[in-house]
């Protein structure tokens, strides 16, 4: 699979039950649907997470497409402190994050009992991510 931002090949990464497709070359990461939900360990508190920022703050950013449809992908605003503006597929084939962002959305959203678990996730498959 092809990065959707620099178009270079993707490499998979796997922890437990979740495959990551990571671009060595931005650093970015596409996660297939409900890869995300397993991280937060709660699919409605996923949703609401992922649905809950101000759609305005994607005005101007490049859409890009979809690495498996290749249709061009929606933008998206979490909430929280700190709104991550990332992409998804039109079709739910999965989420785009770009450098950094993924780290983000996992410290601010997933429930608390599940932070050990994704301090874990970041340390084994984003060793620099982790720092952040």
């Amino acid at each position: 699979m092809d990065c959707p931002v620099c178009r270079e090949p993707m490499i998979v990464l796997e922890h437990e039950a979740i495959e990551v497709d990571y671009c060595l070359s931005c650093k970015g990461v596409w996660l297939d649907a409900g890869e995300l939900e397993l991280l937060f360990g709660d699919a409605a508190a996923c949703a609401a997470f992922l649905d809950a920022g101000d759609a305005a703050r994607a005005k101007g950013e490049k859409p890009r497409r979809c690495p498996v449809c290749r249709r061009k992908m929606e933008k998206g605003v979490t909430g929280g402190g700190a709104p991550v503006t990332y992409d998804r597929c039109p079709r739910g084939e999965g989420l785009w994050f770009d450098e950094g962002e993924l780290a983000q959305v996992l410290k601010h959203g997933a429930t608390d009992d599940r932070q050990g678990a994704v301090v874990g996730f970041l340390r084994d498959v984003f060793p620099d991510e982790a720092a952040r």
